[in-house]
């Protein structure tokens, strides 16, 4: 009974926690207070302050993980209403998608290689480039561990949202595909969410590219995995 009503408080503070958080970046929209950033942390330093063990804390907060699969697939909506731009671009699509999915593979587990990190590492550093949803079942193939996949996942899709437009300004990219393509492949639901800021155009394209992107990594997967560290063997 008392782990039930730690779970349950647990699950209260994390909505209320998340719930303050944005308000809070959207009056002030700094980096550092983005919800994906601030509320992790915030929530990591109270379960540590508290002494609440993770089972204690995911016991009624699980269905929360579930949710990032229909968060996911809402981006199809608008997907599905500029099918035109699609139509328009589909060479280039599916040619940037398969890019996109082969270079964040190899440069992620050859990095890690180069560094020496343990093949867990390497294995969950190997799908880091796509949504969690995708992430998690990819990882699932490859044998990476969801807890440092879910962790590189977070950080990429930060890091590649807070310096996207930069580079895109230094390479002197300004076509809206171009930058919906790459924050879409690159930091999946966080770029997403950003393009959609630039522009419907930008916006639609990454949701496109993103969900291509995972389901691409999922169905070839176990052949990446065979064909990698067998190389490396």
């Amino acid at each position: 009974m008392r782990d039930l009503i730690i779970s349950l408080l647990c699950l209260a503070v994390t909505l209320l926690v998340y719930y303050c958080n944005k308000r809070l970046y959207r009056r002030w929209n700094r980096l550092v207070l983005m919800p994906l950033v601030m509320t992790p942390l915030v929530l990591v330093g109270l379960l540590l302050v508290t002494h609440i063990s993770w089972q204690n804390y995911i016991g009624e907060s699980h269905w929360l993980l579930w949710l990032l699969g229909p968060a996911t697939l809402a981006f199809a909506v608008p997907v599905y209403e500029n099918m035109a731009i699609i139509r328009r671009h589909w060479m280039s699509l599916t040619a940037g998608v398969l890019t996109a999915t082969v270079v964040a593979i190899c440069s992620s587990v050859w990095l890690a290689r180069l560094f020496a990190l343990p093949e867990a590492i390497q294995r969950s550093l190997a799908v880091r480039s796509i949504t969690t949803p995708f992430a998690l079942a990819a990882a699932q193939q490859m044998g990476g561990q969801p807890d440092l996949v879910a962790l590189f996942v977070v950080i990429t899709g930060v890091f590649g949202m807070a310096v996207g437009d930069v580079l895109f300004l230094r390479l002197a990219i300004k076509q809206g595909l171009a930058k919906g393509a790459g924050f879409g492949a690159a930091s999946h639901g966080a770029g997403t969410a950003h393009a959609y800021q630039l522009g419907q155009q930008e916006g639609v394209v990454s949701s496109l590219v993103m969900m291509l992107s995972g389901v691409v990594t999922v169905v070839l997967a176990p052949v990446i995995s065979h064909i990698m560290w067998a190389v490396a063997g």
